[in-house]
């Protein structure tokens, strides 16, 4: 039996994790506090507890695991409001009972008037990262609209009225969110509708101060009846007119086109001889897919998180980007030639034969908001659903008398450069860094399912906990809470060019640490829990059919069962 199986049945104990050394055994890092939330009936998770509770309730009150999710996303829109919001975009993967995975897209279109020349002649060599011309259509409500159609038991108004009422008594502010306002203040405060919110007499909320949003809560009415609004009706044309006045070229036809949600299958890989699935275009679910067919086979024979293992993942990762940024759009399917076995073995051989470059320490952060959920229900019904704002507080702009605050992903997502691929266009969606995933047997029974926010930490992550659950057998609180190690740059417009560095959580250990650098990386050490995101897991015991589940130590949220 492996230490780690034992360890599973014996949590009282749970000591740290070792791997085999040279010097004997070391320890790396120290178990979790406390080990996966177990059930039978239902799980859900989040990353604030109040999210996760409304989830919960829908479950113990008969609904299913897309319900759950839908309550859930809007009660986060409240309480994390620079991570999500009415005004940004969403996606998520659903398995249904008969063990069909479907994926739910919704991102928008940047404005008709948008092209190229549009930003040149105004002397700009990218797309601003805030303000009116950063904007794209918000895709979240369409997403959630079709989520619901497709699977729900309930109706938009029970499932978003716990949503609406902690809209209209106000949501204490957390830590994350005065930090979050705190940073942003200047920018907030020079919007009317966002500095009314969240800067309440002209200043930085304490934590624990209720953030009330009448606004908010009248949108949320009219779209739980109506979640076109936002796309043909009254709502669009303020948004229309808001943007418009303040120079961003929108015609109005580009918010209409998006009211329909990207839907369709998931896409595909293998790792461990199980199927992964992700969202498609114009999400980036196919590097984890890339990034676990170069790894597959091979982590599992390496010291789990030593140095060998993490340099892998880490190159793997970085050709990820590599083809993201030299081939991708999200118009076209181009990806998959890179996922191609004669691709697939090129990228394998280049990985094995060399390291990367040693180069200087770049000191800018980069940054990146998002939050998600993950339901599972008792029927096999599992949603992994993920939505942003792009940057925290998005364009840090809203709507006039709406309470919607918009997203900035144009801004972040398109890039300014001639020919390229995913260069800004009319009725072209930016490339995005959101995306979730879940694992199935080769009979279709859920194994895994999961996401973490973080931009283009994402799918590193993702596939960082993958390969946890997978390769080394970790359960849901082990896979969360092991340390993270990050490649830098991305491939977010707003980094390209910067120098690269692999961004290492420090309980990897020194000799690890040590050993990364004499295999060719730039390292820079973070935090113990510093890397950023926060994960979520759910697991099924394929003995006995229990669920676990975990959120991420490093945010506030919990899994809770039913």
């Amino acid at each position: 039996m492996s230490a780690i199986r034992k360890e599973r049945e014996d949590p009282v104990t749970r000591p740290p994790i070792t791997r085999r050394a040279p010097s004997g055994e070391v320890p790396i890092w120290d178990a979790p506090p406390r080990g996966p939330v177990v059930a039978s009936g239902g799980m859900v998770a989040a990353a604030h507890p109040a999210v996760s509770l409304a989830g919960a309730r829908v479950l113990a009150d008969g609904g299913n695991a897309v319900d759950a999710a839908l309550a859930m996303a809007a009660m986060c829109w409240m309480t994390l409001p620079g991570q999500c919001g009415v005004g940004g975009d969403a996606f998520a993967l659903v398995r249904w009972p008969d063990g069909t995975v479907v994926s739910f897209g919704g991102s928008g279109f940047g404005p008709d008037g948008g092209t190229p020349g549009f930003y040149r002649d105004r002397g700009l060599t990218a797309i601003p990262l805030g303000g009116p011309l950063a904007v794209a259509v918000p895709g979240a409500v369409a997403a959630l609209a079709a989520l619901h159609a497709a699977g729900a038991t309930r109706g938009l108004e029970e499932l978003w009225r716990p949503a609406v009422a902690a809209a209209e008594r106000g949501t204490p502010c957390t830590a994350r969110t005065r930090d979050d306002i705190a940073e942003h203040r200047h920018a907030l405060a020079r919007d009317p509708g966002a500095a009314a919110v969240f800067l309440p007499g002209g200043r930085t909320p304490r934590v624990g101060a209720r953030l009330v949003q009448p606004e908010l809560a009248g949108t949320l009415r009219r779209l739980a009846v109506d979640p076109a609004d936002l796309y043909a009706g009254e709502l669009a044309e303020r948004a229309v007119a808001a943007l418009a006045d303040a120079g961003a070229p929108f015609s109005g036809g580009e918010w209409t086109s998006c009211g329909r949600a990207l839907t369709g299958p998931s896409i595909t890989g293998r790792y461990g001889g199980l199927t992964v699935h992700q969202t498609p275009m114009p999400t980036p679910g196919w590097m984890v897919l890339q990034q676990a067919a170069l790894c597959d086979g091979v982590l599992a024979e390496l010291p789990w998180l030593s140095a060998e293992a993490v340099s892998r993942s880490a190159g793997a990762a970085a050709t990820a980007f590599a083809d993201r940024l030299a081939y991708c759009a999200s118009d076209d399917d181009r990806w998959r030639a890179l996922l191609t076995p004669e691709s697939l073995a090129v990228r394998r051989a280049t990985l094995a034969g060399q390291g990367p470059p040693a180069v200087k320490r770049s000191p800018v952060p980069v940054e990146g908001d998002t939050t998600s959920v993950v339901a599972v229900d008792g029927s096999g019904t599992a949603v992994s659903l993920i939505h942003s704002l792009a940057f925290t507080f998005g364009a840090r702009i809203t709507v006039p008398g709406t309470g919607v605050v918009l997203n900035n992903r144009l801004g972040r997502g398109a890039y300014l450069l001639d020919g390229h691929p995913n260069e800004v266009a009319p009725r072209r969606r930016p490339l995005h860094t959101l995306n979730a995933w879940l694992v199935t047997d080769d009979g279709g029974r859920l194994r895994h399912i999961g996401n973490t926010p973080g931009g283009d930490g994402q799918v590193q992550w993702n596939t960082q906990l993958i390969s946890h659950l997978i390769d080394h057998g970790a359960d849901p609180a082990r896979a969360v809470a092991a340390p993270r190690f990050t490649v830098f740059p991305g491939s977010d417009a707003d980094v390209l060019g910067r120098e690269p560095e692999l961004r290492c959580e420090s309980r990897l250990g020194a000799e690890t640490l040590a050993r990364l650098r004499g295999l060719g990386h730039q390292v820079r050490v973070q935090g113990p829990w510093a890397a950023g995101g926060s994960a979520l897991v759910v697991s099924i015991d394929q003995e006995s059919g229990a669920l676990l589940g975990a959120a991420d130590p490093r945010q506030d949220g919990v899994a809770l069962g039913v």
